[in-house]
Order: structure tokens, then sequence, then C-alpha cells
């Protein structure tokens, strides 16, 4: 029976000394001579030192009361600290700001300590920060703050370094140190990857510096921070890596749409204009319309519908082009007539409120010869997910940097499907001859709770699988699965809440559910039209709500 990793008290610092040594294999060409000098040194310190500094980096703040570390596979926290102290990875008399100092200390303690200041001892912490804002502009050492409290207060001087190891490994700094506690735990189960010596998220110490950058500017975005430096900024910065390429695109599209809302729309253009990620041409067309530029974006639209970058963006040119042709005096343009939808109006009874309405069909409509499932997006993703699974986790360079991640990092990029044509080409060969089925049913049980960007594992059943595998033809799922490769961020979504089946028949029907007042979004009819096309069986379902009683 395998041990579980858990069991070592020290199983956080087992963890973090696996992260040292894969960089150290793996990275170590792009390594500072600082944080080569870090590895280094972490690896002579004693096991409670080791373990105290990995604990600190793994807490929130900078700042740690001695009074508040209590370990016990650590033991006495003064005989740890003494060689982190040493080093000058942790000191003992960094100056704390006001707002520091708050973040330390508890009410009753900052009466102790500021009381003779604090006119209004029962107000919040927050109003008492805000009062002694302008008294208190300088930091300064804990000790001078709290001359009464006889309390060490340790500072770790390394985040930042440890922040940057961090980056190396994930490739990332949303993921952070419990990933490997939610693994050990079972509760995130990650696909086994091989890597290859290419299979690295950053190249060069260049890649680190602008993955660094573009994480700060992403942060000074989000706290409010004026836009124009920001954008100058990030446009500035010179890249050579696809990867942080398409993460520099996605902030500056995230900046255009900002500013979008506040109206500054000279700025949105400017950022629309050179920004490569998806949907920036058609946002620019939106803005250039919106501030009376018809002319304009009526040029640069036509020029879009010559080759339009997806789905989602031809469907949108099909409304503004004959709009911007009236706006500047052109003939009316004949909308397309969309294809009409088979329909259910149903009035229902609001049986319980916090109901969705979805699920009020379900219920309607289910009956044991013909069950219904609500599966919105689930399904399918799923089905493709289960056989295409060889060819979504396939170990190609620039795919997968580290063994937590849920799906390859070039999931939405253009080439995605490309890279790997023969890989899927191999998975939907098994449509064609039936393999498919036990391929998807063996899938379902090795695979069974292992991260992945389609398989919704929550969602699916034995039975739900038994009955799609039976009722759903296998063209349908060649459609399906094809039009998820042509655009996978847009297309995963928006497919039919309900799908009912009928297993003697061995048939199906899907279903849009729509409640009071509510209408279909451009992705569903996206969906309802490529159904149609295909000859697929799909209806939509206006509820009504039945008056109690009537």
């Amino acid at each position: 029976m395998t041990a579980n990793p858990l069991d070592d008290p020290f199983y956080y610092l087992n963890n973090f000394q696996r992260v040292l040594v894969w960089l150290s294999q793996r990275y170590g060409d792009v390594l500072s001579v600082e944080e080569q000098q870090f590895i280094d040194a972490f690896a002579a310190l004693p096991r409670s030192s080791q373990g105290l500094l990995v604990r600190l980096v793994m807490r929130k703040g900078l700042h740690f009361r001695h009074s508040k570390l209590h370990y016990a596979e650590i033991g006495e926290i003064s005989a740890a600290v003494a060689p982190l102290l040493a080093l000058g990875w942790v000191e003992e008399q960094a100056s704390l700001s006001l707002v520091e100092l708050f973040d330390v200390l508890l009410k009753p303690e900052i009466l102790l300590c500021l009381g003779h200041l604090i006119e209004q001892p029962k107000a919040k912490k927050a109003e008492w920060l805000l009062a002694l804002a302008d008294c208190f502009s300088e930091p300064q050492p804990f000790r001078d703050w709290c001359p009464q409290l006889e309390e060490r207060l340790f500072s770790i001087t390394v985040m930042d370094l440890c922040d940057r190891l961090r980056l190396m490994f994930f490739g990332n700094l949303y993921q952070d140190w419990s990933e490997f506690v939610l693994a050990d735990l079972g509760i995130f189960t990650y696909e086994t990857v091989e890597f290859s010596a290419e299979s690295r998220g950053v190249r060069s110490r260049q890649d680190i510096d602008a993955c660094l950058f573009l994480h700060e500017c992403q942060q000074r975005f989000e706290t409010g921070e004026p836009l124009e430096t920001i954008v100058d900024r990030v446009s500035a910065l010179v890249l050579d890596n696809p990867w942080l390429e398409r993460r520099r695109g996605k902030l500056l599209f995230q900046m255009g749409q900002h500013g979008e809302r506040i109206g500054d729309f000279a700025l949105a253009l400017c950022i629309y204009r050179d920004c490569r990620y998806p949907g920036a041409r058609l946002r620019m067309i939106r803005v250039l319309e919106r501030i009376g530029e018809y002319t304009l974006a009526l040029e640069l639209a036509e020029m879009a519908v010559q080759s339009p970058q997806s789905a989602a963006e031809c469907q949108a040119l099909l409304r503004i082009v004959p709009r911007l042709r009236r706006k500047l005096g052109g003939p009316p343009v004949a909308r397309a007539v969309a294809r009409e939808v088979e329909r259910l109006d149903l009035h229902l009874p609001r049986v319980d409120p916090m109901l969705s309405v979805e699920y009020c069909v379900q219920a309607h409509l289910h009956e044991d010869a013909a069950p219904v499932h609500y599966v919105e997006n689930s399904l399918v993703n799923s089905l493709f997910g289960l056989l295409c699974w060889p060819a979504i986790f396939a170990p190609l360079p620039g795919a997968f940097f580290h063994p937590f991640q849920r799906g390859p990092v070039d999931l939405l990029n253009e080439d995605f499907h490309e890279r790997r044509a023969e890989l899927f080409a191999a998975c939907f060969a098994e449509l064609e001859d039936g393999r498919y089925r036990d391929t998807i049913r063996r899938r379902y049980v090795q695979k069974w709770g292992v991260q992945s960007p389609f398989v919704f594992w929550g969602a699916l059943s034995e039975a739900l699988l038994e009955q799609a595998l039976d009722c759903l033809p296998a063209e349908h799922l060649k459609h399906w699965f094809n039009r998820l490769l042509l655009d996978i961020k847009a297309n995963r979504a928006g497919m039919p809440d309900l799908i009912q089946f009928w297993p003697q028949d061995k048939t199906y029907r899907m279903i849009e559910v729509k409640g009071p007042g509510d209408r279909l979004q451009d992705n569903q009819l996206r969906w309802l039209e490529f159904c149609h096309e295909h000859r697929m069986p799909v209806a939509v379902c206006y509820v009504q709500w039945a008056e109690q009683g009537a």
C-alpha cells in the first residue's frame, strides 16, 4: 500500500524541495546567480530552518509574530529562525507602515499601543486606520510601534525570489504551493505527461523578466491605476515567446474593454489597433461605430468579412455591415431569414422558486422510456475529451510545463489543431469504424477524475454515457467535434441545455430552454444553426409560469 505523502509532517518541505530539484534540472541555464545561490544555501540549512522558511513562504503576508508560529515538527522557533536571520532571508527589525502594523495586531493590542490617539475606542479597525493615517506617514520597526509588547516580529525578505521560482515552475503566478497538497489529498488529479527538454514556459532570463513585468502590469491595471502609462509600457515590451505574446495580447484586450467601459474611446481604439488578440478587430469596429466613424468602421468591417477570424465574428458582422450601410445612406439590406426551429411552449407551475427553469422542464419532460438529462455543454465536450485524450495531452514542445496542468498551454491558440492534426485524425478514425464506443467507455473508467479542459466528471454517469453512446450517431459526434476544433474558446459553450434520449429507438433530441423574457444568445444561435445544417434534432422550449391555483 502506497504511503500517504501527508503522513510526513514535513510534506510541504518535501514538495518545495521537489520544485527546487525540478528547477535546477530544467531551468539551470536561466537561473540568476541569486536564485542559484538560494537553492544551494537552502539545501545546506538544518531541516527545521528549511521547514520554517517554507511555512512562512506559504503563509499570507510578509510579517509574522513569534507568538503566532507554532509547528510541532519544527520545534523551537528561535532556534529554527537563527540561520535564516544570519542569511538575511528573515529580518527582525524591518520597518512597518501603519497599514502593515494593523495587519499584525489585534484590536486590543492597537488600543494598548496607540489608544492615546484613538478618539473612538469602539470603532472598527478600518476607521482607526483612516483616522491615524495622517499621524504616521513614515514606517518604523515593530518594537518602536509597540514598546509595550515584548514580542519578536519576523519579516521574510525572499518572497519575491520564491515567487520567481514559483513562476518558473508553474509558468504563472496564480497557481501556488497548495497545488501539491490538493494533489496529495487526491482532490485534484492531473494527467501524467512526459516532459521534453523543450517543454518550458520560460526559455530565457528575458522571458522570466517579461512574465513578471506582465504580472505587475496586470496588478496595476486591476488596482485602478491610469491606463495610459500601463498601456504604453505593455505595448513597448519586446517578446519572442508566443506564449507570452498571447498573454500580452490578452492584457491589452482587457484594457481596451475597460477603456470602452469608462468612455475613453480614443485609448480603446489605440489599443485595439495594435492588438492581435482574438476579438480585438471586432471591438475596434464597434468602437468606430459608437463614435460615429461609420465610414472607417464599414471599411474595416468589409475587410473582415473577406476573412473572418471566427464564426462569432462572422455572425456579428452579418448584423454590423447592413447597419453601417444604412447609417451611411445606403439602400436597406434584407437580413437573412433565420431557419425555423422546432418550438415547444410550456406553461409550468412554479413549484419551487429556487429550482431553475431548466430543471423544471427536465422534470416535466422526463419519462422512463425517454429520459431527459440537463447537460448543457458538458456532454459533447466530455465525449470529445474522452475520445481525443491522447491528442489533447500529447507532450508537444511548449504545451506542458509542469505536472499540475489541467490541459495544454496552447489549447486556445489558432494552431492547436494543426499541431496535432495526425493525432486527432487517428481519434476521429474510431468514429468511422465503431471503436470509439469502447474507447470512450475505457477512458471513462481509466481517467476518472483526472483534470481535463473538456471532461465534466461531475456531470457524467454510466447511465448518461451509455445512453449517449447508444443514441448519438457517430456522424453527429464527428460534426460536433470538428466544430469544437474550429474555435475551442467559442464553440465549447452555447450548446443546448437538455438532451432527451429514446434508447429503444436509439434516437435523441436536444432542447434549449428559455424562461420568461429570456432570449437566445449569439453562441446559442450559432449552435442551433449548426444543428439544423447537419439535420440534428433540436428544439427551443419557451416556458411561461402558470398562475398558481388557476
